[in-house]
């Protein structure tokens, strides 16, 4: 019998715990994005753990995992594959890249240049590729998991709108608390080379669990005041005056689909409000493009969606 969603969460903490000390939260919603089948974005400064995270999280799910380190002179092929001539049988054959896979990290994405960033979007989205004219389907389970640097600007590429949209979330990863950065000191301080995820109990989670925790968010009951709800959250963004370019349809499909998976987290197999404010900073903070003028006076656009969240009357 399968488990239930609250209790995978609680299996993938305890591992977790093992590699990561802190960014609980973070880390819960990278979770629930991946059960919902989403792609995410982790935005931070080196060294915080991000790729520890991703590396340790496919090792606890037990499934395919594989890694891009983004240069600026990625080419497209380097992460989709070519056909390759075979001096042996005299024919081509298909090299695939590294979005054949389960788990793909794409490490430091900003700095991929657009015309390889392109190449990911068809992958995001439709999970196939076109290689020489010929579709290739990728994995079911196929999820991206980008990470991108937020100071560094020197050989980084911004990414469009149109890839950024793909994202069902971005996670923001800050310095640990002090207490947790003791623990890790004193971790390593303990041992003789850094805890990797050889150290996480590899198939904690199988992919029958993984499958059936999505057919638990799926069934998530949402009233129509919520899906109302939802809509207006959407739709206030793109009036809102500091915003440039609000949330898209697609993002409000993001946000109904994260939020039915926490509620499913909680135990809960119907969605409530609460549900919705508290993965909305994770889901629209990357699509909001803030005006020039507003960006000036200091607005972010979690402050935008704190704003718009306050401004839209919660159903009862």
């Amino acid at each position: 019998m399968s488990k239930p969603l609250a209790e995978l969460a609680r299996n993938a903490r305890e591992e977790l715990g093992k590699a990561i000390v802190g960014h609980g939260e973070a880390l819960e919603t990278l979770f629930v994005t991946l059960v919902c089948g989403g792609h995410a974005l982790l935005e931070g400064v080196p060294g915080l753990g991000k790729t520890l995270a991703v590396r340790t999280l496919a090792r606890i799910l037990s499934v395919r995992f594989r890694r891009v380190q983004c240069t600026p002179d990625l080419m497209p092929a380097d992460i989709m594959g070519a056909n390759v001539f075979n001096m042996s049988s005299g024919q081509f054959t298909l090299h695939e890249g590294p979005v054949f896979t389960d788990l793909l990290l794409v490490d430091e994405v900003n700095r991929m240049p657009p015309r390889t960033q392109a190449a990911l979007l068809e992958a995001m989205e439709e999970r196939q590729v076109t290689i020489d004219g010929v579709p290739r389907p990728l994995s079911p389970l196929f999820t991206v998991v980008a990470t991108q640097n937020p100071v560094e600007f020197e050989g980084t590429y911004p990414l469009p709108e149109a890839e950024l949209d793909r994202f069902a979330v971005k996670i923001k990863i800050g310095y640990p608390e002090a207490k947790d950065e003791e623990t890790i000191l004193a971790r390593h301080h303990e041992a003789i080379d850094m805890l990797l995820p050889a150290d996480v109990d590899r198939g904690t989670i199988q992919a029958e669990e993984l499958a059936s925790a999505r057919g638990e968010a799926a069934r998530v009951r949402v009233e129509p005041a919520l899906l109302g709800y939802i809509a207006s959250i959407a739709r206030r963004t793109r009036e809102w005056p500091a915003v440039a370019l609000g949330a898209s349809p697609r993002a409000a499909i993001h946000l109904m689909q994260i939020a039915k998976a926490v509620a499913a987290l909680e135990g809960r197999d119907y969605l409530i409000p609460d549900d919705v404010k508290r993965v909305a900073p994770a889901v629209l903070r990357h699509r909001l493009t803030i005006r020039p003028e507003a960006d000036l006076e200091g607005i972010t656009s979690d402050q935008v969606v704190t704003d718009v969240l306050a401004s839209v009357a919660v159903p009862k």
